[in-house]
């Protein structure tokens, strides 16, 4: 993990960091080749041209991506889905959507979206 994107993690409140972790790690066994680097002040996933910020916010945790590359994400979970591009997750939330699910979207925004 890229030393910037560690210090952001570390710094995460502790149930917002569960989630996080649990982000990282499936998107990453999605992902394998994605790199992970601080990018707009928040941890990004990169493959190629293709991004995946993940944000934490008061509220939770924000996904960047677009609708069209989500793998149909926004649109099974509409309730999550605050503006063009982003997805809010509270703890709750995500509790409540299983690991394949979030390895989907991770191979839609970095692999296979288009």
């Amino acid at each position: 993990m890229d030393e910037a994107v560690r210090r952001y993690r570390d710094e995460i409140a502790g149930e917002f960091q569960l989630v996080f972790d649990r982000l990282y790690r499936l998107i990453l066994s999605a992902c394998p080749d994605a790199e992970v680097v601080l990018s707009y002040g928040m941890p990004t996933y990169r493959v190629g041209k293709r991004r995946l910020n993940v944000g934490v916010w008061a509220h939770g945790l924000s996904l960047y991506v677009s609708p069209s590359r989500d793998g149909g994400f926004s649109a099974r979970h509409p309730e999550l889905a605050a503006g063009k591009g982003t997805i809010r997750l509270r703890p709750a939330d995500a509790a409540g959507i299983d690991d394949a699910e979030f390895e989907d979207l991770a191979r839609a925004a970095l692999i296979t979206g288009s």
